[in-house]
């Protein structure tokens, strides 16, 4: 399957993971994980409020689920799909688990450690993470703004 095309697919799949976290009154980030082949491992979605754990966004949400159904830590040859850039501590967290790429929609100004605050891939770590940025960007972005809209009405 041509790559950008299975990227498409894939988000849409980060997209659906948001839309069930913004049912649960979660801010509406979603992720995949996949390995080599394109088969998902794990999904997830932001959880901070309902677990009580400011840990708990949608990357760690998703390694942890990876990381179990593996039975190991590190996630070698996979690639993290997410509907916003990664935060400094997602991107952390990405490293350690020694993921191979992250896909990501819409940029995060705020906290984005791929680019837009910061970029962890210039930190000289033991493991860096290929990334592709802007994949369905609009929607991702659409998604945020209509949520935190939402709230402030």
């Amino acid at each position: 399957m041509d790559e950008a095309l299975d990227l498409e697919r894939l988000m849409d799949l980060a997209l659906a993971q948001a839309a069930l976290g913004e049912a649960a009154g979660e801010v509406p980030v979603g992720a995949v994980l996949v390995d080599a082949d394109g088969a998902v491992i794990a999904s997830g979605f932001n959880q901070p409020v309902s677990s009580h754990d400011p840990t708990a966004h949608a990357e760690v949400v998703v390694l942890r689920a990876a990381a179990a159904r593996l039975g190991n830590y590190r996630l070698p040859g996979t690639t993290l799909v997410v509907t916003v850039e990664p935060c400094v501590m997602c991107a952390g967290a990405l490293v350690n688990a020694r993921v191979s790429r992250v896909v990501f929609g819409a940029s995060e100004p705020k906290w984005g450690a791929f680019g837009s605050r910061m970029d962890v891939r210039d930190l000289s770590l033991n493991h860096t993470i290929a990334s592709v940025p802007g994949i369905r960007e609009e929607e991702a972005a659409e998604l945020l703004k209509r949520f935190f809209k939402r709230r402030r009405d």
